[in-house]
């Protein structure tokens, strides 16, 4: 919960935090974190300071909806906003993190204790524990079972050619609320999962910084059912580069989706089938990496907040890797394969935001500036998808606003290429911009440098 700790309740009150931001565990199994005065009592308390600052306007749409309802009040403060409308600034806010992490100067260890996106998060459950989460939005981000069933050989092509036809779009903005003119990803009968089932593990184990040196890859939803090729490409770098590489034996959705509806439970039962299966293959001396950033948050972070007691939950964590954060491990102890055979000409490279705070540092950027004849513009602002708010009908309109500023950056460097770590992040973009440029995924481009 996100109420003072006694520890700095009485602390001297300050303006701004210059110390690097902590994180509180969720302590979302005590009845009080569910309960609506205490969190009605806490928005209020936050969205006060948040008005007093109003920093984050730029960030996304939460804070300009609670801005304009304090300014359009009757005392022009929090106070004169009415409590039924809170829910208003809470159901746009999609977890992305930014404000806590690069922009918030009230965030643990201040005083003040600020979490915005953690207090949000509070809300959404809250209102879950209420009922009140539509059906639709559960089925959306039921991604595991809705890909199992999309991918079936004799079903993958209707649902394909369904999603592409406009009397197809239409059924499902009005059953599932996904907007006509969102992209929705495509789905495959031939997986991540079925493509790399070869792969043995097999090689040389060397480790490296805090690699140890052979990978397990955790394939995600969206690399398994929609965007295999990232994977293959991943697979692919790492082999190159003398790592033995295999797939994590079994898994279900990381939690992400489910995180964003304040459905802590599923959470939970997600957590309790991956977890036992990656701890052991830690234990059995592997690392751990996925293509989506997002999904490698939720192990780095999320899972370690909601279950700060779980060994294992923690063990993962400390073997669990962005890809191009590995890469540059292995780089920096002289491990990595520099031997380049084609420039990539300019990229201009989306950062998204859940890769950005996973605070590792640009690494997607530094290792792709190794490549000669290559030149990286990064752009590092959302790119308004978040989830399903960028294919909801009632955000979509937003998330394209929240997108212009990138495209228009995109078309301002006219890149040869444009990618983004995370795909859907880089469609969403792409689409605005009427796949000119097309996105790409960062290790595919990788990999076509290295010619393999």
């Amino acid at each position: 919960m996100s109420e003072l700790p006694p520890a700095v309740a009485s602390a001297p009150i300050r303006e701004g935090s210059l110390e690097a931001p902590t994180r509180h565990p969720l302590d979302w199994k005590n009845p009080q974190f569910h309960d609506p005065a205490a969190i009605e009592a806490e928005l209020a308390r936050v969205f006060d300071i948040c008005h007093g600052c109003r920093r984050c306007v730029s960030l996304c749409h939460a804070f300009p909806t609670l801005f304009d309802l304090v300014d359009a009040s009757a005392t022009m403060e929090v106070d004169g906003v009415a409590k039924s409308d809170y829910a208003k600034v809470v159901e746009q806010c999609y977890l992305c993190d930014l404000c806590y992490q690069t922009k918030c100067p009230y965030v643990p260890p201040h005083p003040w204790n600020v979490d915005f996106p953690h207090l949000m998060l509070r809300a959404k459950a809250a209102a879950h524990k209420r009922g009140e989460t539509r059906l639709a939005a559960k089925l959306l981000s039921s991604t595991t079972a809705v890909g199992r069933l999309a991918t079936i050989p004799v079903v993958v092509e209707a649902v394909n050619a369904a999603n592409r036809s406009r009397a197809g779009r239409a059924l499902l903005e009005k059953t599932l609320g996904v907007h006509r003119q969102a992209r929705v990803p495509p789905y495959t009968s031939r997986t991540a999962r079925k493509r790399l089932k070869a792969l043995d593990g097999g090689g040389e184990v060397r480790p490296a910084g805090r690699t140890r040196g052979k990978v397990a890859l955790f394939v995600t939803c969206y690399g398994n059912f929609s965007l295999p090729q990232p994977v293959e490409d991943l697979a692919a770098v790492l082999r190159h580069n003398g790592i033995p590489v295999a797939l994590v034996e079994r898994e279900v959705c990381c939690g992400m989706p489910k995180l964003e509806l304040g459905d802590l439970d599923t959470v939970e039962k997600y957590k309790n089938i991956n977890i036992p299966v990656l701890a052991a293959a830690i234990r059995d001396g592997w690392d751990v990496s996925a293509t989506i950033p997002s999904c490698v948050l939720m192990f780095k972070q999320e899972l370690p907040l909601l279950f700060p007691d779980d060994a294992d939950v923690a063990l993962v964590k400390r073997h669990m890797f962005d890809p191009f954060e590995y890469l540059w491990q292995r780089h920096q102890a002289g491990l990595l394969n520099t031997d380049f055979r084609r420039p990539l000409g300019t990229i201009a490279y989306h950062a998204p935001c859940h890769q950005r705070v996973q605070n590792i540092g640009p690494r997607t950027r530094d290792v792709l500036a190794l490549i000669p004849g290559t030149e990286i513009q990064a752009i590092e602002r959302c790119s308004g998808h978040d989830g399903t708010y960028g294919v909801k009908a009632k955000t979509y309109a937003l998330s394209r606003k929240l997108a212009r500023p990138v495209e228009a950056r995109v078309q301002q460097i006219a890149p040869a290429h444009f990618a983004s770590d995370c795909p859907m992040a880089g469609g969403h973009i792409a689409h605005g911009l009427g796949d000119r440029p097309q996105a790409e995924s960062p290790i595919s481009l990788l990999r076509l440098a290295y010619g393999i």
